[in-house]
């Protein structure tokens, strides 16, 4: 009997400890999964603010302006009535006497007076003198005696006979228009509604955005030429000496962008330092243009953005080991082919980097052309200062913003094809 009942124990033993197994895994599992959400909230805390920071400074501001680029509230807010009367017009016939009414219906509604001047300022941009147009159409049409719009209108002025002006007023029945955009790159919707080419001299933009490029990728140019042996050396040197030389080069940052600008004017003036040099050492006869030109303009951009291009190099130079150098030249490579081969590949993610951050930042430059450059220097951004501050068009800077904005992720996708995006921002 003593043995059946240890028997019964033993083979009672394991089937009690295979049941309480799984409830110390699901009681493990509880603890793993509240102790990952622990975690998870307390990473989601510490990148809150700078998700916060990314979204306010740079996706909600950057949204903005395309929402901008092809926003049209004006003239639906502002003609309601005329836009539904012309909704089945087919734009080449005369206007229907119901369009006519419909526009006096809607100028002697209760229509705020801004809204009717926004949507003069937004058809005023298709076709010029249309703000004008309906200023003097608004007028008097209040307190005037109308029995048919069509002879109010065309009494106030002939230029309501003609169909363009209906059909500025039609194409602006949606919400959304590419007409900025198109704009942006000298084009103009058709009136069989298609697109065609700006008026010759209306074509501003392609012409801008190619100086724009141009002065960029020249200065992208110089600024590698002299920021590469800058660079080299301040490796090379190391020591106290390299701090040196690398302070030197940020020297730039600890001065504002306007005083800089501002001192080249001074430096490169006629009667300035440069000239007076110049003269002095019997170089020139005469003082030289170096301001208000692209040669001013050139210097001192350079000047302002070499740093942009120094420090990617040296970080890039700094983690290259000297033994690769070394390894070459035991195998026989000669200078000029250890460079080729081995030490510039090995730098091709610093150029990368600094070029895209130099032609970005030159891309954008606002302060430095308009103080510096000549009439015929100014770049992209000037005119969307321009349209945002002067003309209060926010959707012609906006157009011209994306616009700007392309060429620089065009620049960016290529740059990563050929370097490799992993190795320019150092995932590789």
């Amino acid at each position: 009997m003593a043995g059946s009942v240890i028997s019964g124990i033993m083979v009672r033993q394991p089937s009690e400890a295979a049941a309480g197994r799984p409830e110390r895994a699901s009681a493990l599992a509880a603890g793993f999964r509240a102790d990952r959400r622990r975690q998870t909230m307390i990473s989601l805390a510490l990148i809150g603010p700078l998700v916060a920071f990314i979204v306010f400074a740079f996706v909600l501001p950057l949204g903005t302006m395309l929402f901008y680029a092809v926003s049209n509230p004006e003239v639906r807010g502002a003609l309601p009535r005329t836009l539904e009367a012309l909704r089945a017009w087919d734009g080449q016939s005369d206007p229907p006497s119901s369009a006519f009414d419909a526009l006096v219906a809607d100028i002697r509604s209760d229509v705020q007076p801004n809204v009717l001047a926004e949507a003069g300022r937004r058809l005023n941009y298709e076709i010029t003198g249309f703000r004008s147009l309906l200023a003097k159409t608004v007028r008097n049409a209040k307190s005037a005696e109308i029995t048919s719009g069509r002879e109010y209108l065309v009494g106030v002025d002939d230029q309501w006979k003609d169909p363009s002006y209906w059909r500025a007023i039609q194409r602006n029945g949606s919400p959304l228009t590419a007409f900025y955009l198109l704009s942006a790159v000298d084009l103009r919707p058709g009136d069989d509604g298609g697109i065609k080419l700006a008026p010759p001299e209306e074509r501003l933009f392609l012409s801008t955005l190619a100086r724009t490029l141009t002065i960029s990728g020249f200065v992208t140019v110089i600024c590698v030429l002299l920021a590469y042996p800058i660079a080299n050396a301040v490796v090379a040197v190391g020591g106290r000496f390299s701090a040196i030389m690398l302070a030197c080069v940020l020297l730039p940052f600890w001065t504002s962008l306007l005083v800089r600008t501002s001192a080249w004017i001074v430096i490169l003036q006629k009667e300035g330092i440069v000239n007076r040099a110049l003269q002095a050492a019997g170089l020139t006869n005469a003082p030289l243009e170096l301001v208000f030109n692209r040669t001013g303009l050139y210097i001192a951009m350079v000047h302002i953005l070499l740093p942009f291009m120094v420090l990617p190099l040296v970080s890039v130079m700094k983690g290259i080991p000297p033994s690769f150098v070394r390894a070459s030249s035991s195998l026989g490579a000669g200078p000029v082919t250890t460079f080729l081969r081995v030490y510039l590949p090995l730098t091709l993610p610093g150029v990368g980097a600094g070029c895209l951050l130099t032609f970005i930042i030159a891309a954008g430059y606002y302060v430095t052309p308009t103080l510096v450059g000549g009439a015929s220097d100014q770049m992209l951004s000037y005119f969307v200062a321009f349209y945002a501050n002067t003309t209060i068009n926010w959707g012609m800077s906006a157009a011209l913003g994306v616009l700007l904005l392309s060429c620089i992720l065009a620049l960016y996708i290529i740059v990563g094809k050929i370097v490799g995006i992993g190795r320019i921002v150092g995932m590789e």
